[in-house]
């Protein structure tokens, strides 16, 4: 298997946190033989970022742990669970789109720290990235009510 970096996040975030992600505004800059890749990204309003966690660890104690580590989370397997500390640190998230400049893609709500290898992105598509019949365990939203 073979992945490359096509991108990297500068973003005011230099160190891992659980709260606030919402308002912060990233920048993704894309590697100059991908950039004519972005030609019709600017018609959408979101995007999801693909991205490689390079920060994050793993071992045998991240496999069945509570979410942020806070004692009000039940104890849940690593696949049951957004966490950083994951056996392969891929991450994605759902972004606002706010201008694109040259290699330059600005998102906002992007939970990736300065210097996070990206990808992939891709346009955000309702039809495929949302399901309204989606169903969370009741932790979920006392998880994420400070987290964007």
């Amino acid at each position: 298997m073979n992945v490359t970096s096509i991108a990297t996040v500068h973003s005011p975030v230099a160190e891992g946190i659980d709260e606030n992600w919402g308002s912060v505004v990233s920048e993704i800059r894309v590697n100059p033989e991908w950039t004519s890749g972005l030609q019709g990204l600017e018609e959408f309003s979101h995007l999801l970022v693909v991205f490689y966690m390079h920060q994050s660890s793993f071992d045998a104690t991240d496999l069945v742990r509570r979410p942020q580590g806070r004692a009000d989370m039940p104890e849940l397997g690593i696949f049951a669970q957004r966490a950083k500390h994951r056996p392969n640190p891929i991450g994605i998230t759902a972004v606002e789109l706010v201008e694109i400049q040259d290699n330059i893609v600005r998102v906002r709500g992007l939970d990736a720290i300065d210097g996070t290898p990206v990808l992939d992105l891709k346009p955000y598509f309702p039809p495929f990235d949302r399901r309204d019949d989606a169903a969370t365990p009741e932790w979920v939203e006392r998880l994420m009510k400070t987290y964007f």
